[in-house]
C-alpha cells in the first residue's frame, strides 16, 4: 500500500494528535511534579500496562539473554537518556519550542550513523547541508545574534540538544542489535528499563520529598501513560504495518505545529516570527535528510522501509516520541 487510507490513516492521525500533544501535557506536569520522578514513574506505569496486555493477547517474554540486554540498553539510552531530558528542560523551556528541538534527532541520526563505525560510512554533503540548517533553526530559537545566544538561559537547550543526541544513540543501537521478540514486548521493557533508571535518578536527588500528586499532575501522568504512550505507540504500529514508513514518519512535520498551537492556546506561550522561520528551518532540515537517499529514515522508523516480520506483525523497532518526547 503506498498511502495512507482507511484504519492506517486514522492510526497516523492518532499519532500526529498524540504525540504533539505530549508537550503540552509534559508542560502541565513538569509544573506541580518533579522532574524525574514524574518522567520516570510514567514509563514504569506504562511499561508494566503494555507487558500485561502484550502477554495477554498472545505474544511472548524474549528467550534470548541478548534481546533482554538490548531493549534494556535501548530503553535507558531512549528514556533515560532521552525522554528524561525533555521532562526536565520544560521547566525552563516553552513546549513548542522544545518540540522543535526533539525534531532534531533526525539530523542527529543521520549525524551519529555517518561517523559510528557500522554505519553508512560517509558524511556526505547532503547531510552536511542538512545539519547546518536544522541546527540554525535551533540556534535562532535561543537568539537571533551569538550576543543574545550567550546571554539566554542555556539550561532548556543543553538539555533538549542532549536529549536529542541521546535519543538517537539509542535508535540506533536498537536498529543495530534487532530482536526476535515483538514490538510490542520490546517497548514495554525499554519502557520499564529506562523508567526504573530515571525514577532512581529522581530519588537520588531526594524529589520524593516534592512529590505531591495533585489532580493536575495526575491528569498529566495519566494522559502520558495511556494517550502518549500506550494508544500512541500501537497506533504507529498499526501504521507501520499497513502504510510505507517514509510515508507515516512525516507525524514528524506535524508534531510541532500541535505542540506550538496548544502551548500558545492554553498556556499562553508567545508565537513569534522568529519562531516561525526557526521552526521552517528545522523542518525543511528534516525533510531534506530524510528524503535523501544517503541519509537515514527520519527517527523512530525501522530500518527498512518495506521491512516486515515473518509472521506479518509490524517491525520491530526502538521506541519512539519522544517526537513522542514519549
Amino acid at each position: 500500500m503506498a498511502t495512507l487510507r482507511g484504519k492506517a490513516l486514522f492510526a497516523w492521525l492518532l499519532v500526529c494528535l498524540f504525540w504533539g500533544s505530549t508537550y503540552f501535557a509534559i508542560k502541565v506536569g513538569v509544573e506541580v511534579l518533579p522532574p524525574f520522578l514524574f518522567a520516570g514513574l510514567r514509563f514504569v506505569v506504562a511499561g508494566a500496562l503494555l507487558l500485561v496486555g502484550a502477554l495477554a493477547f498472545g505474544d511472548r517474554l524474549p528467550r534470548r539473554a541478548a534481546d533482554w540486554r538490548t531493549a534494556a540498553i535501548a530503553g535507558v539510552l531512549l528514556l533515560a537518556g532521552g525522554n528524561a531530558f525533555v521532562v526536565w528542560a520544560e521547566q525552563y523551556t516553552a513546549s513548542g519550542v522544545a518540540s522543535v528541538f526533539v525534531v532534531t534527532v533526525a539530523l542527529w541520526i543521520a549525524f551519529f550513523d555517518s561517523i559510528i563505525p557500522g554505519g553508512s560510512g560517509a558524511l556526505g554533503w547532503r547531510v552536511i547541508v542538512g545539519l547546518g540548517v536544522g541546527f540554525l533553526g535551533t540556534a535562532l530559537l535561543v537568539g537571533a545574534s551569538p550576543r543574545e545566544i550567550l546571554q539566554a538561559d542555556l539550561r532548556g537547550p543543553i538539555a533538549l540538544t542532549s536529549a536529542s543526541a541521546f535519543w538517537s544513540l539509542g535508535s540506533i543501537y536498537a536498529k543495530r542489535h534487532p530482536t526476535e521478540a515483538s514490538p510490542y514486548i520490546t517497548a514495554a521493557i525499554q519502557m520499564l528499563a529506562g523508567g526504573t533508571v530515571v525514577s532512581l535518578a529522581g530519588t537520588a536527588l531526594g524529589e520524593w520529598q516534592s512529590w505531591h500528586l495533585d489532580g493536575r499532575g495526575a491528569l498529566a501522568m495519566g494522559y502520558l501513560v495511556v494517550f502518549g504512550s500506550i494508544v500512541g505507540y500501537s497506533a504507529y504500529s498499526y501504521a507501520l504495518r499497513y502504510a510505507p514508513a517514509t510515508i507515516v514518519g512525516t507525524y514528524a512535520y506535524v508534531n510541532p505545529v500541535i505542540a506550538v498551537l496548544l502551548g500558545w492556546l492554553f498556556l499562553d506561550e508567545a508565537i513569534t516570527g522568529r519562531m516561525m522561520v526557526a521552526i521552517g528551518l528545522t523542518l525543511a532540515a528534516v525533510f531534506w535528510i530524510q528524503f535523501s537517499h544517503k541519509a537515514l529514515p527520519a527517527y523512530g522508523r525501522p530500518s527498512a522501509e518495506t521491512q516486515s516480520t515473518a509472521d506479518g506483525r509490524a517491525p520491530t523497532t526502538s521506541l519512539v516520541r519522544p517526537t513522542e518526547a514519549a
